[in-house]
């Protein structure tokens, strides 16, 4: 298992040098979404206001205080369970090209198939970690489509973001499906019937 700093925009061999379970920390542009900024996107067919080519995208919908002067002040900043939003996906990595996705709780066989076909990561953050990533955010540098606050397309500074680990490569590896066939394989041993 390898350690990388990754720094934003990515390219494609940037994210296929990585390779499960190798640790990774981020220093530059992270983009936050969430469901609501997705279903904008895909859904209502709306453009992003932001280039998201070669963007590591958070899985995030932060608490955040609005300052006088329009500007965003962070007050806690943590990630989402990815899986409800698997299905926007392929078409982050295909059509926006985003390289690497930052969340918890995994993604379908879907997502880690079009990873491995268009060059993407998953990168795995702890559950419960947002006063740890809230610090490691610098400065919430742009927001865009405020009406769906928090789900909002976010634009934050980060450094030292992490660590993360590489939960599904560009290669078509899984953590999470490994640990599905381990603990199945454990089920059969111990069956009771």
């Amino acid at each position: 298992m390898a350690q990388h700093v990754l720094v934003p925009p990515l390219k494609e061999e940037d994210v296929r040098k990585l390779q499960l379970e190798d640790t990774v920390r981020i220093d530059g542009t992270i983009f936050g979404i969430r469901d609501a900024t997705q279903i904008r996107i895909f859904d209502d067919k709306i453009e992003p206001p932001a280039d998201l080519t070669g963007a590591i995208c958070l899985h995030t919908a932060p608490g955040v205080k609005k300052l006088p002067d329009g500007r965003y002040q962070k007050i806690s900043i943590g990630t989402t369970t990815s899986t409800r939003m698997d299905r926007f996906v392929p078409g982050l990595l295909e059509r926006y090209q985003v390289r690497a996705i930052v969340g918890k709780a995994g993604l379908t066989e879907t997502s880690v198939e079009a990873m491995r076909r268009w060059g993407g990561v998953y990168l795995a953050i702890v559950g419960g970690a947002a006063a740890l990533e809230t610090m490691q955010i610098e400065e919430i540098e742009e927001v865009w489509w405020d009406d769906l606050m928090p789900e909002c397309l976010w634009k934050f500074r980060v450094k030292d973001f992490g660590p993360l680990v590489v939960a599904i490569d560009a290669h078509g590896h899984s953590l999470y499906r490994n640990v599905q066939e381990r603990a199945a394989e454990r089920t059969k041993r111990f069956s009771f019937t």
